[in-house]
C-alpha cells in the first residue's frame, strides 16, 4: 500500500469521524441563556479544538485497527472485493 493511499484512506476515516464527533456535547445559548445579539440556535462555547483533538484521536484508533488488521491479513482484499460487488441478477 503506498504511502498516498495511506494518507487517503486516514483523510476519509478523519472526516467521518468529524461528523461523528461535531454533535456531542453541543447545547444552545437557549438552553443556558442568551447573549445579546446572538442566535439563540448557536452553541455558547467555541470547542472546535477540542472536537478536532477527538476526531484525532478516534481516526487514529480505528486507522491503526483496520491497517493492522489488514496488513495481517484478517480483511483479505478478496473478502473486501466480494463485498462491494453488485448483486447478481436473475
Amino acid at each position: 500500500m503506498s504511502i498516498s493511499t495511506i494518507i487517503a484512506i486516514y483523510f476519509l476515516i478523519w472526516w467521518i469521524t468529524l461528523f461523528a464527533v461535531l454533535p456531542f456535547g453541543m447545547g444552545r445559548q437557549a438552553e443556558t441563556g442568551v447573549i445579546a445579539g446572538t442566535d439563540p440556535g448557536a452553541p455558547p462555547l467555541n470547542v472546535m479544538w477540542r472536537k478536532l483533538g477527538w476526531t484525532t484521536l478516534v481516526a487514529s484508533l480505528v486507522f491503526a485497527v483496520l491497517y493492522l488488521a489488514y496488513t495481517r491479513d484478517l480483511l483479505p482484499f478478496d473478502w473486501l472485493a466480494n463485498m462491494v460487488k453488485p448483486p447478481r441478477t436473475y
